[in-house]
């Protein structure tokens, strides 16, 4: 039982733990406990056998919830169970359910939760993703190269049917896939207008762009797709398991820090990352065809949803000229017909 986190992208990195776990327990039923809507990310990890869905509200004990997740989970005899999240409350579950071994790191007084503690080396594992590995094995997860990438597969019958319902095509011309949207904050959002010009030069140079998001992204992708009839905007009309397929489509992704940026890159996209208030050493792109592009200002980073001094000058003062020389770089060393 790995307990996951509740972020698109970390939900993504979670799945080096897992690659992890079934290396070296080959015949072992790996299962995810975690919001509903991580089942299209668990659906994409084949090592996973199943979702068990939680309801938790958000920052709270929920006591009662809790108990009858674990009440439900003591059936299935889990003899190990893994705990991403650093709070308290995540240990619960495991603990309630009497799972014997239960792994997480130090912290949040969870002394009597956890019986296989580890403690939390930052300097040691700069990365998120190293310090999911670390919880399995603390010496390979010294080596970044060591600790394997997230990787999700794709529905190629599925993708061929949404790609219908949307009017794609992926036959004529090389795909920019444009992510101008973060579900963080603002403090992660490149300028709209950046992106549009971005979407010109693409356009003027024989691709086709299109632009990706949830519902709460629709607004921004709006502002950009106003710059060009021919960008296609596809925020809010996909769920996130068509999303996964359509973004296995692209020949590059421009994007913001967020979650799609690892599905991107866990899906061996070309990816340009674009980072303003977050840290690329902490949550960068996992892919091997990664760029990353930031200014790194003396108040960067500083992990606020808004920009905390009302300039945003990490991001506002970040040109065009820097994304597309990281785009050239990018599509160079790949060769520009990147396999789909």
């Amino acid at each position: 039982m790995v307990i996951g986190p509740s972020w698109v992208g970390d939900m993504v990195m979670a799945h080096s733990l897992v690659q992890l776990i079934r290396r070296t327990e080959q015949k072992a039923n790996i299962d995810i406990l975690a919001p509903a809507w991580c089942a299209p990310l668990i659906a994409r990890m084949p090592e996973v056998r199943t979702l068990i869905e939680t309801s938790f509200v958000h920052g709270a004990l929920d006591w009662r919830e809790r108990w009858a997740v674990a009440k439900q989970i003591r059936e299935k005899s889990y003899d190990h169970s893994y705990v991403l999240p650093n709070s308290f409350k995540s240990a619960l579950v495991p603990w309630l359910a009497k799972i014997p071994v239960r792994t997480g790191f130090t912290g949040e007084q969870r002394f009597v939760l956890l019986n296989d503690r580890h403690i939390l080396n930052k300097a040691r594992w700069p990365l998120m993703v190293q310090r999911f590995a670390a919880l399995h094995d603390e010496k390979l997860a010294d080596g970044l190269p060591a600790v394997p990438k997230p990787r999700l597969s794709i529905d190629a019958r599925l993708l061929s049917s949404t790609l219908g319902d949307l009017g794609l095509n992926v036959t004529n011309k090389n795909t920019m896939i444009l992510c101008p949207g973060a579900e963080f904050g603002a403090a992660k959002q490149w300028p709209s207008h950046y992106y549009a010009e971005l979407a010109r030069q693409r356009i003027a140079a024989g691709w086709q762009v299109w632009l990706m998001g949830s519902k709460n992204d629709e607004r921004v992708c709006q502002q950009v797709a106003s710059a060009d009839r021919r960008i296609v905007n596809l925020a809010g009309r996909t769920s996130l398991l068509q999303a996964i397929d359509v973004m296995s489509c692209a020949n590059l992704v421009v994007t913001n820090d967020s979650g799609l940026m690892h599905v991107a890159a866990a899906l061996q996209r070309p990816v340009v990352a674009i980072y303003g208030s977050t840290d690329p050493a902490f949550t960068p792109p996992l892919g091997e065809n990664s760029k990353v592009v930031r200014l790194g200002l003396d108040c960067s980073p500083c992990f606020k949803r808004q920009c905390p001094l009302g300039h945003l000058n990490c991001l506002n003062q970040l040109p065009v000229d820097m994304v597309t020389d990281q785009i050239d770089d990018l599509l160079g060393s790949t060769s520009k017909e990147v396999s789909i």
